[in-house]
């Protein structure tokens, strides 16, 4: 099943639960876009590698492709979204519930970007939803057990992957240019860095660009009353809306973000900096194939750590370190908290 566009403009003028809810997807993407995808291109930045303005240009060009393609190729992160919780058989009041989700989405987001700590909006979309789901049966019974599972894969896999990864990438280019002199080569990895946070930029819109597709053909479809839908067609216009939206977020810029990822957290050198950015994209791919919704702040700092660690812990950051660990750790809870109060709230206001 699929929306098309004259109808989606027809429903948005009729309901304005839903044109509500459609604004502050929006808002989301805006704010991902925002805060989540200066960290594809932090270590392009601190590597000196890219400009901030450039690398931010960059970022949304790339992040716009990723909506776009991945989403053209496989939905798959998308529909596990989707179905990721069921906010029960009233479709009005489960539009309501969905609306409060994003809210506290976007009041989350704005807090942690104003103190500059890089969270993850994928982890603060779960949870906001989550919370509106268990708020609408006021028990767990609306999170799908099957599908969230997957989160917690995605969670262990951007941990050890994404960190094993950035450490055997960055000892393996070593390896590889070890007889090489080191003047010679920073020309080359500078070109390189460029390109693996292009292709890290790319892959945080095909990753996160899904999951608030997902939520978007959710909040279409409760609004045409539809609650029991299991299976869409993505339509074009969404996904260009989407990726539009998050490309704009991204232009908006983040350097508060860039600083605490690729400047404060571990120093790096420009193949350094290139190791990490291949690793967390490929960390990004392998999840986006399988279904599984991941951080992309949570995949590239890991990544980043990794490639630290290849060096001895002294050269990593660890008070950085603790400081995000915490905020990933904080975000469940709290997001999953804000997300059910202010369902309850909006459920008894409207």
């Amino acid at each position: 099943m699929t929306i098309a566009l004259p109808d989606f403009i027809a429903e948005l003028t009729q309901n304005p639960a839903l044109f509500i809810t459609v604004l502050l997807t929006l808002g989301v993407i805006l704010v991902n876009g925002w805060t989540d995808a200066p960290n594809a291109i932090a270590t392009c930045v601190s590597t000196r590698s890219m400009g901030v303005r450039p690398a931010i240009i960059m970022a949304a060009v790339f992040n716009f492709l990723g909506v776009l393609v991945m989403t053209a190729i496989n939905k798959s992160v998308a529909e596990t979204i989707y179905n990721m919780v069921d906010f029960g058989g009233n479709a009005q009041d489960a539009l309501v519930a969905l609306c409060a989700a994003m809210f506290a989405i976007v009041v989350w987001a704005t807090l942690a970007w104003w103190f500059g700590i890089p969270t993850s909006e994928s982890h603060a979309l779960i949870a906001g939803i989550s919370g509106g789901a268990i708020a609408i049966h006021n028990s767990l019974s609306g999170i799908n057990g099957m599908e969230w599972i997957k989160v917690i894969y995605g969670l262990v896999l951007s941990t050890f992957l994404g960190f094993a990864m950035g450490w055997l990438a960055v000892k393996l280019t070593g390896l590889v240019c070890r007889r090489m002199n080191r003047k010679k080569t920073t020309g080359f990895f500078q070109g390189a860095q460029i390109a693996s946070a292009g292709a890290m930029a790319f892959m945080h819109g095909a990753q996160d660009g899904q999951k608030f597709i997902g939520v978007f053909m959710l909040g279409l479809f409760l609004s045409k009353g539809e609650s029991n839908v299991t299976s869409f067609v993505i339509p074009i216009w969404l996904m260009i809306l989407c990726s539009a939206v998050m490309a704009l977020g991204t232009s908006i810029g983040g350097y508060r973000i860039i600083k605490s990822v690729g400047m404060d957290m571990v120093s790096l050198e420009k193949y350094q900096g290139f190791a990490a950015d291949l690793a967390g994209a490929g960390c990004l791919l392998i999840s986006s194939v399988s279904g599984l919704p991941v951080s992309t702040t949570h995949t590239k700092t890991t990544a980043i750590m990794g490639v630290g660690a290849s060096k001895g812990r002294s050269f990593v950051n660890w008070g950085v370190v603790k400081d995000m660990v915490l905020t990933w750790v904080l975000t469940f809870p709290a997001c999953g908290l804000i997300g059910y109060l202010m369902a309850r709230l909006f459920l008894f206001i409207f």
